[in-house]
C-alpha cells in the first residue's frame, strides 16, 4: 500500500505524532519486547523459546565469537607469554642485537604512549590474578609495571629504559615460575 504525502504528514485519527499538529503517540512500547519475528543473517525466523534474556540469546562466553572463552591454564599462560613477547621483544633493531616491542614504540608518544603501555602491562597483571596468582606475585608484578611506568616518563632515558627493562617478560616469568611450583 502506497501512502501519499498528505497521509504521511497528517495521519488519520490514530493519534500518532503529526508533523503539523505536534501531537504525541498513545502507543505503549516496551524496550525489551520484540516487535516482530527475529530473523537471523540467512533470513530464517528464530523461534522465541530459543532466545535467552541476555544479548538476544547469545552466550558469548562459550561461543566461537569469543576466542578466549574456554582456555586451559596452560593456554592462557601461553597467550600471556605471546603478548609479553609482542610488547617487549617482537622486533630487532637493524644492525644490532637490541630487541624492542610494541611497548617501546608506543612509549615514544609523549604522555599518552606511557599511559597506553602501562595499561597493557596492567592487563597482564589482571590476567595473572585471574589465573590465581597470590598477592605476593601480583605485588611484584605491579612493582615491575610501576618501575617501568615511572621511569618511562623521563623523555629520552625512559624510552631506552623501557626497551631494556622488559617488565612484561619479567612478569610472565614470575607467573610461570609460580605456576610450575603449583600442583596440577
Amino acid at each position: 500500500m502506497v501512502m501519499s504525502n498528505a497521509e504521511i504528514l497528517v495521519p488519520s485519527a490514530a493519534g500518532s505524532r503529526s508533523w503539523k499538529s505536534g501531537k504525541t503517540s498513545r502507543a505503549n512500547f516496551r524496550g525489551a519486547e520484540a516487535r516482530g519475528p527475529i530473523i537471523d543473517q540467512d533470513g530464517r525466523e528464530i523461534p522465541q523459546e530459543s532466545l535467552g534474556s541476555r544479548f538476544g540469546g547469545f552466550d558469548f562466553a562459550h561461543s566461537a565469537a569469543n576466542p578466549f572463552g574456554d582456555l586451559t591454564r596452560e593456554q592462557r599462560l601461553a597467550r600471556l607469554d605471546a603478548i609479553a613477547k609482542l610488547l617487549d621483544i617482537a622486533f630487532i633493531l637493524p644492525g644490532t642485537k637490541i630487541r624492542y616491542g610494541v611497548d617501546g614504540i608506543v612509549g615514544l608518544i609523549p604522555v599518552v604512549g606511557g599511559i597506553i603501555a602501562t595499561a597493557l602491562s596492567l592487563w597482564l597483571v589482571r590476567e595473572a590474578r585471574a589465573l590465581g596468582a597470590p598477592w605476593h606475585i601480583t605485588a611484584r608484578m605491579l612493582g615491575n609495571v610501576a618501575i617501568q611506568g615511572v621511569v618511562g616518563t623521563v623523555p629520552v632515558a625512559g624510552d631506552a629504559f623501557d626497551v631494556l627493562f622488559r617488565a612484561n617478560m619479567r612478569n610472565v616469568q614470575l607467573l610461570r615460575r609460580w605456576m610450575d611450583r603449583q600442583p596440577r
